[in-house]
């Protein structure tokens, strides 16, 4: 009989739905949960590997914003651990015949901070510019806090914006690229870390408009 704890407050092991937890070198790791020969070419499984590699592949594409957006990692957590554990029950879109990711429901960050609101995004003469609410009234948040725009293109360019949240009721972040249409926006988030990097919001997804 498999023992697993929750892996968001402790050492892992065992089996959990369709991924295996364990332990490595004082580090819990997620993997794929391995079939028997037999049964291993289900459709089922088929498509649970191929998410499983499509998240990792994601995880790596996003150049390290990922481990930026998960720094409260408890001990013998890493980044892409939570990252995996965030993404894994409700990214993968198996619908279809292919297993695809929805954009819409990845998550590239999460923590203790307060969800920022995001007033939307749109494309612009000089890139893409994304409007967001400052809620300094909230608890916790501060106007140093770092908000952090990510977008990727359809050809899987990484494009990354920072800057200080501002003491403005209302404010916004521009990513430049200039010539950029909607339609070679792949997905776009935007999530917010406080001035030293130890925590961080859950990632909004915004949509962009021409």
């Amino acid at each position: 009989m498999s023992k697993a704890q929750n892996p968001m407050t402790g050492q892992m092991s065992g089996s959990m739905a369709n991924f295996v937890t364990t332990t490595h070198g004082g580090q819990n790791v997620i993997r794929s949960k391995a079939f028997n020969q037999q049964d291993a070419k289900t459709e089922a499984q088929q498509k649970q590997r191929s998410g499983f590699k499509m998240l990792a592949e994601e995880y790596i594409g996003f150049g390290g914003v990922t481990d930026q957006g998960f720094p409260e990692c408890p001990k013998g957590m890493s980044a892409y651990n939570l990252f995996m554990a965030a993404n894994l029950p409700g990214a993968i879109d198996k619908s279809g015949a292919e297993p695809v990711i929805d954009y819409s429901k990845l998550v590239v960050a999460n923590g203790s901070l307060p969800p920022v609101v995001v007033s939307g995004g749109a494309v612009t003469a000089a890139g893409i510019t994304i409007g967001y609410q400052t809620n300094l009234l909230i608890p916790k948040v501060s106007a140093t806090d770092e908000v952090v725009a990510v977008v990727k293109t359809t050809v899987g360019e990484l494009l990354v914006a920072r800057q200080a949240r501002g003491n403005d009721a209302v404010s916004s972040i521009a990513i430049a690229y200039p010539g950029i249409t909607a339609a070679d926006v792949k997905c776009c988030y935007l999530f917010v870390r406080t001035a030293d990097g130890s925590k961080a919001t859950k990632s909004v997804f915004v949509t962009v408009g021409s």
